[in-house]
């Protein structure tokens, strides 16, 4: 597979009446936008290919489905009044666009020195980042956004799989809801964690379906989560960061892990 090949198939799956496909050779990028909105969605071909190689089928698929309801976000009205509980937090890497592409800037607050904090409407199979015109359509304060997003997300499923892996723990969150990464944010379901563990809490959100929690009790371990944390951001629809944290006293604090040191 090819950057050719891949923007023939993507243009015969999402080539529709109602849009534009502009694929720009020098960049090697495919816009799809919407002749309803103006708006679109820009893919990476480079990106695309490489992960074909790695998931075949299933990365067309996926990528194909995040367009898709990417698309019916932005063509859809969003309605914070009266619409509350649809209100959720989203971590994001700290390179992640701060503005839509029309240049309205997102509603977004510092989180770590890797990650940063986003706010989402739910549309139920997808959601869209709540901007700085969607507040003001809305007559709302942001503060009021971010109460109701970290309360919401409190109120989100925190069951975890469990494995175990050369004499450490490994937590996994993952209902793919397109919250699992959220739920950093939820102190009180970190610090019942924390309470579980006795060797040292390292967490991990390499994209936005996963949260892993380790019970790091030998170097082997550190290892192990940095391997976990690069296989899931280079698997991830929505990559955030491959680096672990440390979670010490309520606080996240990145770390680089190099072979079996911490």
């Amino acid at each position: 597979m090819d950057s050719n090949k891949m923007v023939r198939e993507l243009k015969s799956r999402l080539t529709r009446e109602d849009r534009v496909l502009t694929y720009d050779r020098k960049k090697d990028k495919i816009r799809i936008e919407s002749k309803l909105t103006g708006k679109g969605i820009t893919l990476s071909i480079g990106g695309v290919v490489s992960k074909w190689h790695n998931e075949k089928e299933k990365a067309i698929d996926e990528i194909v489905y995040y367009v898709e309801e990417g698309l019916r976000a932005m063509e859809d009205n969003v309605q914070l009044t009266d619409h509350e509980k649809k209100i959720f937090p989203v971590i994001r890497s700290s390179s992640f666009p701060k503005e839509a592409e029309e240049g309205v800037p997102f509603l977004i607050d510092d989180h770590t020195a890797e990650t940063k904090i986003y706010y989402a409407y739910d549309m139920g199979t997808t959601y869209r980042l709540i901007d700085k015109k969607i507040i003001e359509k809305e007559g709302w304060k942001p503060e009021r956004i971010r109460e109701i997003a970290l309360f919401n997300v409190r109120s989100l499923s925190t069951m975890v799989k469990e494995d175990h892996v050369a004499g450490n723990i490994f937590y996994f969150l993952n209902t793919n809801d397109g919250y699992d990464a959220s739920r950093i944010l939820n102190k009180g379901f970190l610090n019942e964690m924390e309470k579980k563990i006795s060797g040292t809490m390292v967490v991990a959100v390499p994209h936005q379906d996963v949260l892993i929690i380790a019970d790091v009790r030998n170097n082997r371990g550190y290892d192990v989560m940095a391997q976990m944390a690069m296989s899931f951001f280079a698997s991830g629809r929505v990559p955030i960061t491959a680096l672990s944290f440390l979670y010490e006293n309520g606080e996240l604090e990145p770390i680089f892990i190099l072979g079996k040191n911490k």
